[in-house]
């Protein structure tokens, strides 16, 4: 059966150009918080880790549009399974090969949900070693948050946009693995995952 993606969604949030556009911000904050001032040395480069495998579409262009030399690393946590629902207990199962002892890094999000995953993988890079963790989430959902995290040392916490609590798929987000195609963030009609 052939899927009629569009007729699935109720309504769109986020278009192409406006996600582009706002991906284009975030990685002009990214690169001048990491850049350095003028006349200072600048820090090292950032370890971006995105987390697998919601944040893909979000990572590849956010990588694209800062320009300073980064390192890229993936994680995956999961905590929703098939569902729409976090468990709040992620389980991590695939770790980094890149080293971030004594590193930035930066936690590429497509969500900050509840908080749970966040959290965890924040003191995961922590016990890495890492010297700071600041997270990017492209949506963050504070009406579902239940867990409040804190960037580790000097991290900052960079959103691209906040999320009404609704159950949305496109730019990576997906239902069952579905839906991660389309190329903007909509609103799941209800009959689709309930």
């Amino acid at each position: 059966m052939a899927l009629k993606l569009r007729s699935h969604i109720e309504r769109v949030l986020w278009d192409q150009q406006q996600i582009s556009r706002r991906v284009s911000e975030l990685a002009s904050q990214i690169s001048a918080d990491f850049g350095g001032a003028a006349n200072s040395d600048p820090p090292p480069p950032p370890v971006l880790v995105g987390v697998a495998t919601g944040a893909f579409l979000f990572l590849a262009d956010l990588v694209r549009g800062i320009d300073l030399p980064i390192s890229i690393d993936f994680v995956r946590a999961q905590s929703y399974g098939s569902g729409t629902i976090s468990s709040g207990a992620p389980k991590l199962s695939l770790d980094l090969k890149v080293d971030v002892k004594g590193k930035h890094v930066i936690l590429v999000e497509d969500i900050v949900d509840t908080g749970s995953t966040v959290s965890c993988l924040i003191s995961h890079l922590e016990s890495k070693g890492a010297s700071s963790v600041s997270v990017c989430a492209f949506l963050d959902k504070p009406a579902r948050r239940k867990v409040h995290f804190q960037p580790l040392g000097q991290g900052k916490f960079y959103k691209g946009f906040e999320c009404p609590d609704y159950f949305v798929v496109g730019y990576g987000f997906d239902l069952a693995e579905l839906y991660r195609n389309l190329p903007y963030i909509g609103v799941l009609k209800p009959e689709y995952y309930k």
